[in-house]
């Protein structure tokens, strides 16, 4: 599960890291509390040639008359994405990734009160979350670009926080998953390492999606 994140990395600087062509009108203020329906930062290759461009965080199926005539589909799960019908066709052709610096999960207190938790990699690099995206068009013909996380079963480590996790990407791997190596990309589909990440409590301010500022991730 990933419901929430943070991209504190200027566009210039994830263009750079991806080896990326970044679009202009990319969001360039840090947010610390990006939210569905927010657009995120994604990284998509074309024949090898990769674009840094942006994306409505929430897949929208082909078949929906408008972007809420169904579930939001924030995430895609790796283990039926193959056969969803919303998700089969992008999981081989249209798969991404999703640049940030680190995101939310939640615990409960014994008072049922939900308890934030917030996971960076260890190494402290940015996260490239697997992702797949498509192009959904409105009645009036007007596209819009929207993406949806792979998550997975939880590690051992992780299954302290939540059963589920967002599938991500080392940086060796991200030609195969971007579909410039060839095929292959459906191993990669699992949780890593259990020292792959690491995290700390924050404030509950967080809960609210209207909040904002880099607070949000100061441990508590």
């Amino acid at each position: 599960m990933c419901g929430r994140m943070a991209v504190t990395l200027p566009p210039d600087a994830m263009a750079q890291l991806f080896a990326a062509a970044p679009d202009n009108d990319l969001p360039t203020a840090e947010n610390y509390n990006v939210c569905p329906t927010n657009t995120v930062h994604v990284v998509t290759s074309d024949d090898g040639a990769r674009r840094l461009q942006g994306m409505r965080w929430g897949f929208i199926p082909t078949w929906y008359k408008k972007p809420n005539d169904g579930p939001l589909l924030i995430n895609a799960r790796s283990e039926t994405i193959a056969e969803k019908p919303a998700f089969r066709a992008a999981a081989r052709a249209r798969r991404g990734l999703i640049v940030a610096t680190g995101f939310y999960e939640w615990t409960k207190d014994a008072d049922g009160g939900r308890d934030p938790w917030y996971i960076t990699r260890s190494d402290g690099a940015p996260i490239a979350f697997a992702s797949v995206w498509q192009d959904w068009t409105d009645a009036q013909g007007a596209a819009i670009r929207t993406c949806a996380i792979v998550t997975t079963a939880a590690n051992a480590a992780m299954q302290a926080i939540h059963h589920r996790q967002p599938v991500i990407v080392e940086q060796r791997d991200w030609p195969l998953w971007l579909g410039e190596a060839g095929k292959g990309a459906a191993r990669l589909m699992e949780a890593g390492p259990e020292d792959q990440l690491r995290w700390h409590r924050v404030d509950r301010a967080v809960n609210s999606n209207r909040a904002s500022g880099p607070e949000l991730i100061a441990p508590v």
